[in-house]
């Protein structure tokens, strides 16, 4: 990664944690309100090289269970409040603090989960030869509402041609795909699909 990169990265995260703070908070009080505790939703995922790191986003999601006391599907615990934060994208403030701490940067293929790193293909694996973004060329061309083959494709691309004016790119279409809403969830699900490998597809 360019010192160029990372420095726009600290540069970008802190002065956002600073502005935003406000929404941050107003945004941490309703999640506690509406969803209880915890606030933060907490989980590895393959960062650099698929090396783990643990991603903060704000929770979205209840806890609510079957009578067998296992989870419901997400679709039945993400409540009206959860989509907004999702649509909205104010889920993903907390990521800040990632980009901030060097885990995360502020553009590169989305983490994913870390039982998805034995099913890439190799091509697909490539991923990961930059950092995870909050928001990545897969995000603004499709983001949800794209195949996992054409999301892996776009990230890939980005890899191949990542730069700081790139990055710039992608960050204003960002705003404007976070303004218009769209792409947030793949069709007859709340996010995306499970990943199942190539084979699988």
């Amino acid at each position: 990664m360019s010192v160029a990169k990372r420095l726009l990265d600290i540069a970008a995260s802190s002065v956002g944690l600073i502005l935003l703070a406000p929404v941050f908070l107003g945004t941490a009080y309703l999640v506690r309100k509406k969803l209880g505790s915890p606030i933060l939703f907490k989980q590895v995922r393959p960062g650099l090289h698929g090396q783990p790191f643990q991603m903060m986003k704000f929770r979205t999601m209840t806890d609510a269970k079957d009578a067998q006391g296992n989870l419901l599907p997400d679709a039945e615990r993400l409540t009206s409040f959860g989509k907004f934060l999702r649509s909205s994208s104010l889920d993903e403030l907390p990521e800040l603090i990632n980009v901030l701490k060097g885990d995360m940067s502020l553009v590169g293929p989305r983490p994913l989960l870390m039982q998805y790193l034995p099913l890439y293909t190799p091509e697909q694996a490539r991923r990961h030869e930059a950092k995870p973004g909050i928001t990545g060329w897969a995000q603004i061309n499709g983001r949800n509402a794209i195949s996992w083959d054409e999301k892996f494709a776009l990230d890939v691309w980005y890899v191949e041609h990542q730069s700081v004016w790139l990055d710039m790119k992608i960050l204003v279409l960002t705003v404007l795909k976070v303004v218009k809403r769209e792409g947030i969830n793949a069709a007859n699900d709340a996010t995306m699909p499970v990943f199942k490998g190539k084979d699988a597809q």
